[in-house]
C-alpha cells in the first residue's frame, strides 16, 4: 500500500486516506493482530474520521495473521488495564452489559454503511474476533493460507461482534452452525467455494489483487452504486414484491438525478 500521513494510528489501528481508497490496517502483528476494547474503540474511531470523499475502505493486517482473535489478557483473571475484565461483565447488571457489548459491537458496524464499500484482506488466522471482522465487510479477499474459525462456542461463549448475520447469510444455517459449534478452520477453497470469499490468491499477490479490486469498484457512479448496495443489502429481509418495488422506487430516483428532474 502506498506510503502516506496516517489520519489515525492508534491502538493497533492505522487509518491512511488516499482520494477515494481508506486502508484501515491491524499494526500490531507480534500479538498475530489479537483484538482488545482499545482496538475496538480505535475501529470506531476510524470509521467516524473517514472524509466524505471515501468511497471503498480497505481492511488489511500487517504481519503473517490477519486476526488471530481476542487478546488472550481477557480471559486472565487480571485482564486488561483499565477494562472491564469478564467477571467484572458477568456482574454487572443487564443494561450495563448490554451497552458495553453494542459499544463493543459498534467497531463491526460501520463496514457496511451504504457510502462504502468495504473490502477485507485476509491472510493467515482469522480467528473468532478476527473472523467476525472479515465478515463485517462487503467483499473479502483472502490468501491461499487463510484459516478462517470461530472459535466462540468453543470457550462457552457466542460470537456476539455481529458475524452471525452476515455468517447465515454467505453460508447458510446448517453450515453455518456447523463451522461455529465446532470451532474448526475453513480454508482458502472452502471459503471461495461456500462464499465466504470473492477471491483466494497467493499470499504475495493479496495487496495487488485488492488494490485492482477497489480501483474496479470506483469506476460505476458513486450514488448507482449506493443504491444498488442498499438493494442488494436488503434483499433477504424483503418480499419478492417488496423488492420489486424497492428496485422501481431506486430507478425512479436514479432517472430523474440522471435527468436532473426534482421528484
Amino acid at each position: 500500500m502506498a506510503s502516506l500521513d496516517p489520519v489515525l494510528d492508534k491502538d493497533g489501528v492505522r487509518l491512511t486516506v488516499d482520494e477515494a481508497i481508506a486502508t484501515v490496517t491491524l499494526t500490531n502483528p507480534a500479538k498475530r493482530n489479537a483484538q482488545s476494547p482499545g482496538l475496538w474503540r480505535a475501529l470506531t474511531e476510524a470509521g467516524r474520521a473517514l472524509p466524505g470523499s471515501v468511497r471503498v475502505v480497505v481492511l488489511r493486517a500487517e504481519g503473517q495473521s490477519f486476526s488471530a482473535g481476542l487478546d488472550r489478557q481477557m480471559f486472565t483473571p487480571e485482564g486488561i488495564e483499565g477494562e472491564p475484565t469478564f467477571i467484572d461483565l458477568a456482574r454487572s447488571g443487564d443494561a450495563e452489559l448490554d451497552a458495553t457489548i453494542a459499544g463493543y459491537q459498534e467497531a463491526f458496524t460501520w463496514w457496511r454503511q451504504s457510502d462504502i464499500v468495504s473490502v477485507a484482506a485476509v491472510q493467515g488466522h482469522a480467528i473468532g474476533a478476527g473472523f467476525q471482522l472479515a465478515l463485517a465487510c462487503d467483499l473479502r479477499v483472502v490468501a491461499d493460507d487463510v484459516q478462517f474459525a470461530m472459535r466462540e462456542t468453543s470457550l462457552g461463549l457466542v460470537p456476539d461482534l455481529t458475524g452471525t448475520h452476515p455468517l447465515v447469510g454467505l453460508v447458510g444455517y446448517a453450515r453455518a452452525l456447523e463451522i461455529c459449534v465446532t470451532g474448526r478452520f475453513v480454508g482458502a477453497e472452502e471459503a471461495v467455494t461456500t462464499g465466504l470469499a470473492n477471491i483466494a490468491v497467493s499470499r504475495d499477490q493479496l495487496d495487488e489483487t485488492v488494490r485492482d479490486l477497489a480501483t474496479a469498484l470506483l469506476a460505476a457512479p458513486r450514488d448507482a452504486v449506493i443504491e444498488t448496495k442498499a438493494l442488494l443489502r436488503g434483499a433477504q429481509e424483503r418480499t419478492y414484491e417488496a423488492q420489486r418495488a424497492a428496485e422501481r422506487a431506486a430507478q425512479a430516483r436514479r432517472l430523474r438525478d440522471l435527468a436532473g428532474v426534482g421528484e
